[in-house]
């Protein structure tokens, strides 16, 4: 028989791997986020229902969930235009611009919600402007949408970005040759391999949109029923002592976050299976 050499591996046995990424991994993440089980299950049925299907909290999850899939939305046309201006041209200050995409991550969120208030409000620089149409952002649910965009736009252009650096350009001069249109040409050969990582991006914007905080705060107006974010409400309940009451609301946000990302996470492999067999 002849003699079957093993492959060396750079990191011990797999058993040993296993048990110590198991190991980090329910220390940062499983064990914290069963607390909020364990401390909402200190709640009967009929009170955790009502306390997440009331309609202050109904009213949060709408505004949450939908500006944070709103925002991820635009991220994804306007962060590809971004991404695909990066890659593709060169011109003066292109240095500055891509620095200036990842301002959002290093910019305290503090401080970005007081600059887009500033900016936003009736008296600033460009609310001033929108004011007498009638078009009022800060305060309003559309300042929400446009703090979540702020802060999800790097997500999406550094995820398409490097795909768009690796892509090559032979594959579009051919497709040219052979008479597609440019619109042929992006439909069919740049889109494919741009969708997973879009989708990608766009799930990112979005996962940090939903949890998104201090950015928002200031913007919002944060009044109930109108513009007031689900992160604010468990804060108000905190606040109020009431921690099974925000550990309720916190349960529906990570499990209706966990279903979209999942989803989506499903989406692209499809795609790329998809791509990848064609």
């Amino acid at each position: 028989m002849p003699l079957i050499l093993k492959q060396p591996s750079v990191l011990p046995g797999f058993g040993l791997t296993l048990g110590l990424a198991t190991f980090y991994f329910s220390l940062i993440v499983l064990i914290p986020l069963s607390g909020l089980f364990i401390k909402t299950s200190t709640l009967t049925w009929e009170q955790f229902w009502s306390t997440v299907t009331e309609p202050r909290a109904m009213a949060s999850y709408q505004l949450t969930f939908g500006a944070s899939l709103l925002g991820a939305l635009i991220n994804g046309l306007f962060g590809s235009v971004v991404a695909w201006v990066l890659v593709r041209y060169r011109f003066p200050g292109r240095a500055v611009v891509d620095a200036l995409v990842d301002l959002p991550f290093a910019l305290p969120t503090a401080v970005a919600g007081i600059a887009l208030t500033a900016i936003y409000a009736p008296n600033g620089w460009i609310g001033h402007l929108l004011d007498p149409l009638g078009i009022k952002i800060a305060f309003t649910p559309l300042g929400v949408l446009v703090a979540l965009t702020f802060i999800g736009l790097p997500f999406v252009v550094r995820t398409v970005q490097p795909v768009l650096q690796d892509l090559d350009k032979e594959v579009e001069e051919a497709a040219t040759t052979l008479g597609a249109s440019r619109w042929q040409t992006f439909r069919a050969v740049i889109a494919p391999e741009l969708w997973p990582a879009l989708l990608t991006g766009m799930a990112m914007a979005f996962a940090r949109a939903v949890g998104e905080y201090g950015s928002v705060i200031f913007i919002a107006g944060n009044m109930p029923l109108i513009s007031e974010i689900t992160p604010l409400l468990i804060m108000t309940k905190l606040e109020q002592y009431d921690y099974a009451g925000a550990t309720s609301l916190g349960v529906v946000m990570l499990v209706t976050a966990f279903l979209l990302s999942l989803a989506v996470n499903l989406l692209q492999w499809w795609s790329t299976a998809r791509h990848t067999s064609a």
